[in-house]
């Protein structure tokens, strides 16, 4: 149809008819608000190379959870900053440790927001790298364990669904085997399937803590010049048990993001950083 039997301004030429027939559409149903638990009581850090967010003690993690789910968010994604580090990550699956406390204290507090828990070694190695090191070299079957263990200490503190955002080859498979084991096979597994290496994490590292202290992470972190690749880890997560898929950073790979829509029928999470 040519004009002028066909006239696309018809549709355009009201505020009314734009919303009737938009396509896309974007909601507070659609967001996840990260917050960063550090230990301690009534603190609120400001973080310095992201302006206006901040590092939130337990108490104030409840605050911003309940600001959160007043405005209409449904979701949380916390990360933790540990009072201790050592070469094992002991405290990423402490019961005691600072996620598994703030996990506690919102389901207690707010109850019908979703809390989503980020699940890596990077904040809890002193070393702040994604797993295990063995003579200067990132382990990945030997850190497998230690994220699945991770993974399961949420559950158990409550966190509704678990996101492993390592980048270890074989991590989804083992944290869907653990938790269905534990009991826990209600609880998703939102994969950081796709996450390539970038700068743009620089000011997300010092936000959490987790800069490394040596080399850099592109040994597990995905190429930013291939596509195909994706294509690959994606299809292994699901294969392993995936419930959602996320691409990170977002904005700089919308065409990943469109190549997997077309190719997955999965729920595609998109996980905007700070850089």
């Amino acid at each position: 149809m040519l004009f002028p039997d066909f006239r696309g301004r018809r549709l355009r030429a009201s505020k009314n008819f734009r919303r009737m027939i938009r396509e896309t559409k974007l909601s507070c149903d659609d967001l996840i608000l990260p917050l960063f638990a550090i230990e301690g009581n009534s603190i609120k850090k400001p973080i310095e190379s992201m302006p206006g967010h901040f590092q939130f003690s337990c108490d104030h993690i409840v605050t911003a959870a309940k600001k959160a789910h007043d405005a209409g968010v449904p979701a949380i994604i916390l990360f933790g900053i540990p009072d201790k580090k050592d070469p094992l990550a002991t405290r990423a699956y402490a019961p005691d440790s600072i996620v598994q406390k703030a996990i506690q204290a919102v389901k207690e507090n707010v109850p019908d927001i979703t809390v989503i828990t980020d699940v890596c070694l990077c904040g809890y190695m002193d070393h702040g790298h994604c797993g295990i090191v063995e003579n200067g070299i990132i382990d990945n079957d030997a850190s497998l364990d230690l994220l699945a263990k991770t993974a399961l200490s949420h559950a158990k503190a409550g966190a509704d669904m678990v996101a492993p955002s390592d980048m270890m080859d074989g991590r989804v498979g083992e944290i869907r085997q653990t938790l269905d084991e534990e009991g826990f096979s209600h609880i998703p597994v939102m994969s950081y399937a796709v996450k390539y290496s970038s700068a743009f994490y620089g000011p997300f590292r010092q936000a959490a803590e987790s800069a490394p202290q040596f080399g850099d992470r592109k040994t597990y972190q995905m190429d930013p010049a291939n596509s195909t690749e994706a294509i690959r880890e994606v299809t292994m997560d699901i294969e392993e048990g995936a419930d959602i898929i996320m691409v990170k950073p977002a904005l700089s790979y919308l065409d990943i993001i469109y190549r997997l829509k077309e190719e997955i029928d999965l729920p595609i999470a998109a996980y905007n950083v700070s850089g």
